[in-house]
Order: C-alpha cells, then structure tokens, then sequence
C-alpha cells in the first residue's frame, strides 16, 4: 500500500531541510516552512545552491516552533538567528552576507514560499526510485540520494519511478487522505544533484551517468513524451485550491484518482 514515508521542507532556501511528522498546505499549494526564506542580493537574484557551492560549507538546522534556524559553518562555532525577530534581521543579514562575502538580504514569503515554479505546488518521489538512483553510484547512499534531489514527499510501498506516471496524456491523479494532488511536470534537474551534498564536490560523470541509467531503465508504462529530456527526477504536483489548508502527515495512505 502506497503511504507517505518522509515529509522534508526546507525553510531557508538552498540551505538544509528538515522533517516533519506534520505539514499543512499553504494558500499558495505548497507545504507550509517550505522555501519560506530566502537571501536575496542586491539585484534581486536568490541565493542558492545553483549558484554556489559555498552552501554546501553550511550545516543547518530550523526550529518551526521559534523559527531559530541553527548554523555551523566550517570553523564549527554554532550559530542561532531568530528568523522572526525583525531587531535580529540586521545581524542574520549581516552573518550570511560576510559568509557569501556578498551584500544579502533576508525575506519571508509565509502563503507560498520561494519554490522555483512559483505556480505549482510540492515534489514528490518514491523511496524505491532513490534506492534505484543510488545503485547506479558505488559511492552514492540512499539518504545521500534524498539530499540531493530534496524532494518534500517521500512515498514508500510502491516501485521505482511510481511518480512518472502522474504526468502525459490520461495521467491519473493521487489523494492523500482526501487531499487531491495533481502531477504538473517531470523536474528536469539542475548542478546540485551532481554534488555532494556535504562538501559541494562534484560526483564525476554523474550527469552522464545517470542520464544512461534513466534512459535504460525508464518505465514502458510511463508517457515518455511528457518528459523533454533523462536528466529528470521527480514529480513537481499541484494542489486544488479546495483542498489548501489541509494537513498530511507521514503514514498517511495514498490512493489512486482517476
């Protein structure tokens, strides 16, 4: 039976994320904490892991409760930064601006978040297909996998690439506990699944490779058409406004909408 294993968000973008038991969807259709702050430069442009490497230097953890994100940096002295405390946003932008050596500012977004495609809603993907991911690497782990992609729902009982199938022409739909979620577009993705996650280096001939593996393992039940391309991974899904406000949690059975 197909179920929810993992729920991951990430509330500061291009930094780490954390897991929770609990998420509700947000007006904007995505996952509450998600993408919630972000650093911005001075043009405009969001920091992140495609842009640097340097995010990789930091290991970071947030507190939802006190929105206290946690920093270590490479020189191992912790660091706390209320996040919702306006009299401490001057000392946060300060740190993360001498960190980066580049002018930032901190933002908030509480309703959607500062997801990449602003007009849909979470991603999801299969334990099996990171187990199946991981087996083309000797060196990859399947939490290493997880870190990498950064998917926000993780769906165990069911086989590799499950998640294809929710894409193309006559695509069926998914419900978690009543929440209906719709498949939107493959994530065709980026730099940073070709790094390691703890030291920014990068896998070699990771793109090759695992556009070779894609390609000889890609399901005959999948709309192949509805992919431009084997370097993809993942489902990006949307969320019917009726159903925003909801919560889904880890354990929650999932089943098919045609």
């Amino acid at each position: 039976m197909a179920r929810i294993e993992r729920l991951r968000v990430y509330p500061v973008k291009g930094l780490d994320g954390i897991d929770l038991e609990t998420a509700r969807v947000r007006p904007g259709g995505t996952l509450e904490h998600d993408r919630e702050f972000a650093l911005f430069d001075t043009d405009g442009d969001v920091l992140n892991g495609k842009r640097t490497d340097r995010v990789h230097d930091l290991e970071t953890d947030f507190d939802p409760g006190s929105s206290t994100l946690t920093v270590r940096p490479p020189d191992g002295d912790r660091r706390e930064f209320d996040l919702d405390s306006d009299a401490e946003s001057e000392r946060t932008q300060a740190w993360f601006s001498d960190f980066f050596d580049i002018e930032l500012t901190l933002e908030r977004d509480e309703s959607l978040g500062f997801v990449d495609r602003r007009e849909m809603g979470p991603s999801v993907v299969s334990t099996a297909t990171l187990r199946e991911v991981a087996s083309w690497f000797d060196t990859l782990s399947v939490d290493g996998v997880r870190r990498r992609l950064r998917a926000n729902i993780e769906v165990s009982g069911v086989d590799a690439f499950w998640e294809d199938q929710f894409v193309g022409e006559k695509a069926p739909a998914f419900a978690v506990d009543g929440i209906h979620f719709e498949g939107v577009t493959p994530c065709g993705r980026c730099i940073v699944p070709e790094r390691d996650p703890d030291t920014g280096e990068p896998t070699p001939d990771f793109r090759a490779q695992f556009v070779e593996m894609r390609e000889e393992t890609f399901p005959e039940w999948a709309d192949e058409a509805a992919f431009d391309h084997y370097y993809t991974l993942m489902l990006i899904a949307s969320i019917p406004e009726s159903d925003r406000g909801a919560e889904i949690r880890v354990g929650d059975q999932i089943e098919f909408v045609e």
